[in-house]
């Protein structure tokens, strides 16, 4: 729940929503009837905004974007980075989504973000960037038999998205990244933290008092995660950086080929009657048992708050870019799943795609936070009143402050040692991470304490083996789906989340910290032995909203999974899946990164399907 200062900054921002672009409509009413879109995306998110933009870099190709939430311009919690953790409370900004309850959290369901707004989710989260380990790449290529998803050659990728930028206070940042492995000329802005935390120096020294899993790491985004180091944000000249803002730059939606539609939610996609230039083959180059393929370009959809259904057809596919809860949402309602569970809802299925909603991977997280002898942290201003007006109006004026930050300077990855490590391994090599550790100069996300100054550690468990699912709720394709993220399912995870938690306590017993941290804050102070640890742990994780694996990729002619390496929905013609959804595991890191080369991939892959 946000303070009264920030729900005020809510109302700001639905009154400031302007349309001013020509190739932004908010009225499906508006789509013009005169033009053959040759693709039409499904999601104006983190992927499919990449889609769109390297599409029409051809000024022969016709494509229409339908994007569910609002448009985010001026959107004031959205522009602001350390708005971020306000953006995941309830507002039309999000699709308001809440798990089945967990097993693994005492029972409770808990809220899951995902943003409802153009540029999706990279327009809601924590702009944390950070692309996972190159061993999570390499075991994409290796479970989907395509080379073309490891690291390798993955990189370039990366770098082609991202434009690297300079802090906005300008300050020396030797030492804090790596130069050499970022991309310069590319749309997604990143950069280091604009503005010092009072706690900077302390957090660098205790990395080098400690060593082990905090150890220094220079720059985690060279595919060699482990160690604590910089965060990298995507952020540029103070505000955040979005696929919005970045793919879909006023340069770009003003090309007279690219049409993007906001308020337009997608129910289904539908058969499309066969014509002479249609793709027969699908994507495996198999047909079902009548050797017939179903051809899927069509796209049913309305004005999100309602109203009559009306139905386009692309000339050359349908992209599926709405996410790992929208996109199996999606295919389901269209009769594209598992045959059984749809007959039993009364919804006539088309393809028996049995993985459609399974696979459901997230990271699990917890936070933990101790009262400091320091008045220098960010609950003073997070309070609201009058530090909270000059902040922001610092920011306004000149873009700089404690607003132009993310919650956290500094994070780091680390493995699990031992006896207690998980077995088998769920990382996805002998160098990649089993957690994350988030450092924080203030009290933890959400309602800020009226009292007090907090330092915050969160733990992230960024290699689950837990799998959970997205299922229909009822036949009506504008329910909200079932929602079970399976996290702490498993007592590998459980255990998994204890010992990280353990570990990353151990942060605060460094030197450096004498004198500065003091107690324990909140339920955590009473979590003193192993079982008090494991209830704290279930009644306090919630998710990171890093979903992934619901329409996963498996090897070309596999009986499994959801679409093969080219991102074709297997068993069926002119449909594609481009976003996070298709990754068999998650990657171990905040996914935006992973969101963004795939998108960039994808769109290469289909330049090249369609000789583009």
């Amino acid at each position: 729940m946000v303070s009264n200062k920030f729900a005020r900054l809510v109302s700001w921002s639905l009154l400031s929503i302007a349309y001013t672009q020509a190739a932004l409509l908010s009225n499906i009413a508006d789509i013009p009837t005169n033009v053959q879109f040759d693709f039409i995306i499904v999601g104006g998110g983190t992927a499919g905004n990449v889609v769109a933009n390297r599409l029409t870099e051809n000024p022969k190709v016709q494509v229409l974007v339908l994007e569910a939430g609002p448009s985010d311009d001026g959107v004031l919690l959205s522009q602001v980075p350390y708005f971020s953790a306000e953006l995941v409370a309830p507002s039309q900004y999000e699709w308001n989504y809440t798990t089945t309850t967990q097993p693994g959290l005492s029972g409770r369901a808990v809220p899951y973000p995902r943003g409802h707004i153009l540029g999706g989710s990279s327009s809601t989260n924590w702009l944390v960037y950070t692309r996972g380990s190159s061993e999570d790449y390499d075991r994409y290529a290796k479970v989907t038999g395509d080379l073309g998803w490891s690291w390798k050659n993955l990189y370039p990728y990366f770098k082609k998205s991202e434009r690297w930028t300079a802090p906005v206070d300008n300050h020396d940042t030797t030492g804090q990244f790596t130069p050499s492995v970022h991309g310069y000329s590319g749309e997604v802005g990143v950069s280091l933290s604009g503005s010092p935390s009072a706690i900077d120096s302390q957090v660098i020294t205790a990395s080098s008092q400690l060593g082990g899993p905090f150890k220094f790491n220079q720059d985690m985004n060279s595919g060699n995660e482990i160690g604590l180091g910089w965060v990298q944000s995507t952020i540029k000249g103070g505000s955040r950086s979005s696929s919005s803002t970045a793919y879909l730059a006023p340069q770009f939606i003003a090309r007279k080929n690219l049409w993007v539609v906001v308020n337009a939610q997608v129910s289904r996609v539908l058969q499309t009657s066969r014509t002479a230039d249609s793709v027969d083959a699908n994507a495996d180059g198999t047909a079902d048992a009548t050797g017939f393929v179903p051809l899927f370009r069509s796209v049913e959809f309305r004005n999100s708050a309602g109203g009559p259904l009306k139905t386009l057809t692309a000339t050359r596919e349908v992209i599926l870019s709405a996410g790992a809860v929208g996109t199996p949402h999606i295919l389901l309602n269209s009769g594209i799943g598992n045959s059984n569970s749809l007959t039993s809802l009364g919804i006539r299925p088309i393809v028996n795609l049995p993985d459609v909603g399974e696979n459901l991977s997230d990271h699990p997280v917890v936070a933990t936070a101790w009262f400091v002898n320091s008045t220098d942290t960010t609950d003073n201003f997070r309070r609201g009143g009058q530090l909270l007006d000059d902040v922001l109006q610092q920011w306004q004026t000149t873009k700089t402050g404690p607003l132009v930050n993310p919650i956290l300077n500094h994070l780091g990855f680390a493995r699990i040692s031992g006896s207690l490590a998980p077995q088998p391994d769920t990382a996805a090599g002998p160098n990649s991470p089993h957690y994350e550790y988030i450092v924080a100069n203030g009290g933890p996300p959400g309602p800020t304490p009226p009292t007090g100054n907090f330092m915050t550690m969160v733990t992230v468990l960024v290699s689950p083996s837990s799998r959970g699912s997205i299922k229909l709720r009822s036949n009506n394709p504008f329910d909200s789906p079932v929602i079970d993220p399976a996290l702490l399912k498993t007592t590998t995870d459980k255990l998994a989340m204890r010992a990280s938690l353990k570990a990353a306590t151990n942060f605060v017993t460094a030197p450096v910290w004498n004198g500065y941290i003091m107690n324990r804050a909140g339920a955590f102070a009473d979590a003193t032995t192993d079982a008090k640890l494991d209830s704290f742990i279930a009644a306090n994780t919630g998710t990171l909203f890093h979903p992934v694996g619901t329409a996963r990729m498996s090897p070309k002619g596999a009986s499994n999974g959801v679409t093969d390496p080219d991102l074709r929905v297997k068993k069926v013609s002119g449909l594609r899946i481009v976003d996070l959804s298709v990754l068999p595991f998650v990657p171990a890191g905040h996914t935006v990164a992973s969101a963004y080369v795939v998108g960039e991939r994808a769109s290469d892959l289909i330049k090249f399907f369609h000789k583009l």
